[in-house]
Order: C-alpha cells, then structure tokens, then sequence
C-alpha cells in the first residue's frame, strides 16, 4: 500500500470555463478522498485549439503513468492520439464525449445522441400551429467536436422518428464564439423556438433581452451562471444539465478502482439527463 498510482489528467485550459471548472472541482475532490491511498494527479492542460492540443500530446505521450483521465474535445486528433495511446496498455477513461465505438476506453458522460433527441422533444411540447426553430451555433474551432455533432444528430433524428410532427420546420445559424455583435434581428424572424447544442443560451437570450424580443422558448446546455441567470428571467425555457463536477469525480474513481483496487468497473457509465427549468433549478448547497 505504499505504492504511488499517478494519473495523468488531459482537459482543455478551465480559467475562464465555467463547465470545465466544474469538472476539475470533481477531480480534486476524488483527489483528495483516494490520496491517501498513494493516488497523485499529474495535470495537462491545452487551449481551445490544435496546435495547443497536439503540443501536450506530445507531453502526455512522454509521461510515465498508470491510469490517464481525458477529454477528447478535438475528434479526429483525439482519435489519433488515443490509437498511439493504446500502445502503452495503460488504462483510459474520457469524459464529457465518448469517442471510441470500441471497448479499449471508458466512458462517463451524458449520451450526446440522446441529449439532443430529448431536446427535440422539449420543443415539441404544447404545439399546435406550425413553428420555425432555429438550431444556433456558437462555436469556437472547436465545432467539429463529436458532443457537438451528435446533439444536431439527435435533436433531428427526434422529428424524424415523429413524422406526425410535420408543422415544424428548421434552420441553422453559426455565429463564433461570444460574438453577440453578429447577431441581427433578422436572424430571429418569425422562430418560435431556438436549440443552442452547447452552453453558450446565454449569449442568445441576452440578444433577445436587449432587443425586447419575446415569446421564444431557448433550450441549452449546462447550469452556467449566465445560463441560470436568464432561466431564472424565464428568457431560457430548458437547460439540459450535464453534470460536470460529476464527470470529473467519477472518472478518477473509475481509474482508483481499476488500479488500486483491481476491481472490474463498469466501462460506460452515462449521466442522466436532468432537464432543468425556472421551477426546479435548486442551487447546490456547499
């Protein structure tokens, strides 16, 4: 029992990331709950590109560890990382977007194809006449994530699989990142419901709080504080709840499981999907 287990922690940069905070907090915590039995964390942190992302491959690559805790943000660099990674045999779990249709990885997080199919259905609720949705993007170069790909994926495969939804129609919009000033007020005729697949609601609802445009339900993602803010204004209708800090906890005692206490733990363990509205958002008590 004095042997030293240390995992490598591989995320994107989370100073200015609420969401990815939360999932840190999680790590700590199962940090300090299993140090004392010899656990200790080595952290590798890249920002929201691939050039970052490929720089501390190489450095993730080049430590020597017995467990590795990642988030695969960037898809197909990820997927080419994972396949060099696996020649070390040492055990992975991913967390936030499960990328391996194989058994070689864990995986805990939400399922992002059924994330986006229950939001098809949010905005199917109390529908009568016919309704434009707008699916919003706010994106990063981060867009081509799979998490990402798979919301959009399920939120139409929803209407599909219920033909007799035909008074809906659709259409997209991208704007980047936080770029509230490319947004216009045309963009936001004639919707009456707006998905935006990631965290970034707020940045909708706070263009249709300034320009006094209501009557739009806004389904997102995550209990960010600019999120909670306007569903507390009643501006968000929906927020579909990921669990973050969760994610991150779970992922480390996945690894403490496997390797302190060679036990079989379950590969792939999904979050539910907690749909979070004005009415029932209780903020956690510390």
């Amino acid at each position: 029992m004095n042997k030293k287990f240390h995992f490598a922690v591989f995320l994107p940069k989370y100073e200015k990331l609420e969401y990815w905070r939360s999932q840190v907090e999680g790590i700590e915590k199962a940090a300090l709950e299993f140090s004392k039995f010899g656990i200790v964390l080595d952290y590798f942190f890249y920002d929201f590109n691939t050039v970052s992302f490929k720089e501390s491959v190489k450095k993730v690559m080049d430590f020597n560890c017995d467990g590795l805790l990642f988030a695969p943000i960037f898809y197909e660099d990820s997927v080419q990382f994972l396949n060099e990674y696996k020649k070390k045999n040492i055990p992975v779990v991913m967390i936030d977007s499960n990328i391996s249709n194989e058994d070689d990885h864990a995986y805990i997080g939400q399922d992002a194809f059924q994330s986006g199919y229950l939001a098809g259905r949010l905005i199917s609720f109390a529908v009568k006449n016919e309704r434009h949705v707008l699916i919003f993007k706010i994106t990063r170069e981060i867009e081509s994530t799979s998490v990402y790909l798979q919301r959009i994926n399920g939120f139409y495969s929803f209407f599909k699989d219920n033909e007799e939804l035909t008074n809906f129609k659709f259409s997209e919009v991208t704007i980047k990142d936080s770029g509230i000033d490319q947004m216009n007020l045309d963009m936001f005729l004639g919707i009456s419901s707006i998905f935006v697949p990631n965290s970034r609601a707020y940045i909708v609802a706070q263009f249709l709080e300034q320009n006094k445009i209501k009557g739009i339900r806004i389904i997102g993602y995550d209990l960010l504080k600019e999120n909670i803010e306007y569903l507390n204004k009643g501006i968000i209708d929906f927020l579909i709840n990921q669990r973050p800090e969760d994610q991150g906890y779970m992922g480390i005692n996945y690894l403490y499981k496997k390797l302190v206490l060679q036990e079989d733990a379950e590969r792939t363990h999904y979050i539910p999907l907690e749909i979070i509205l004005k009415e029932n958002y209780f903020p956690a008590r510390k």
